[in-house]
């Protein structure tokens, strides 16, 4: 089966709608899907709740969406880069939900495994466990934990074959993986694609039968999020 779509607003078509979840693969802007946050940006749909690490930067990533108001809430660990997602967020604009990176990861992996909540010691005695059951185990408190079932993930990898079997590069991979698996709908933006059984199956870091479409962008921008530079010793 041929999962290669033409162009990534193609491979959204029919598939995302206002208000949906949407989890988002990448981490700072690390191995995220650039032509396909281009693509729902273009696309128009509105009211979105995004679980994503971070929400990018302003003007590039995740930020693009912020700046056409296209999300309502993001579910995220880290938000440091992005002033109009902080300008937002004070003015009562935009809804969060600050979730540890571990926890958040963890939500995401558990949804993809069908696990529906889980407990963890993260967050215990803080604001984060405001509202949640508690529960003892071995003399130490735990809490609740819900797990992510997004409507729809987008994720980048640096190759897939035909199949949509997968291969990330590096810590590209990050995010990306737990993301697609718990996605209903997973739809991959990657640099090269192969034809079936060229990817060894050693080497295949996310089977196919997670991934639905495939969006081939061989030239991304990959944009540095925080460049630093040292004067080079001669």
């Amino acid at each position: 089966m041929n999962k290669v779509y033409p162009s990534a607003a193609e491979a959204l078509k029919g598939v995302v709608a206002d208000g949906q979840l949407i989890a988002v693969g990448g981490f700072g802007l690390c191995g995220i899907p650039e032509a396909l946050i281009d693509a729902l940006r273009d696309s128009g749909v509105k009211d979105l709740t995004v679980i994503s690490n971070n929400a990018g930067v302003d003007g590039f990533g995740l930020g693009k969406l912020l700046e056409t108001r296209q999300i309502k809430k993001m579910i995220s660990s880290y938000v440091g880069e992005n002033k109009e997602f902080e300008r937002q967020y004070l003015a009562g604009e935009l809804e969060l939900e600050f979730t540890p990176q571990g926890t958040l990861a963890e939500k995401l992996r558990a949804g993809g495994a069908g696990i529906p909540a889980f407990f963890t010691k993260t967050g215990v005695g803080t604001i984060v466990a405001e509202g949640k059951e508690h529960r003892e185990f071995n003399g130490e408190t735990y809490i609740m934990e819900h797990a992510l079932f997004p409507d729809v993930a987008l994720i980048k990898a640096d190759v897939a074959d035909l199949s949509g079997n997968l291969r990330f590069h590096l810590t590209a991979r990050n995010f990306n993986p737990a993301a697609a698996t718990a996605g209903k709908i997973c739809i991959v933006e990657v640099e090269r694609v192969v034809a079936t059984g060229d990817i060894a199956p050693d080497d295949v870091h996310l089977p196919g039968i997670y991934v639905h479409r495939i969006v081939h962008n061989p030239t991304p921008e990959k944009r540095i999020e925080k460049r630093t530079t040292r004067e080079r010793k001669v």
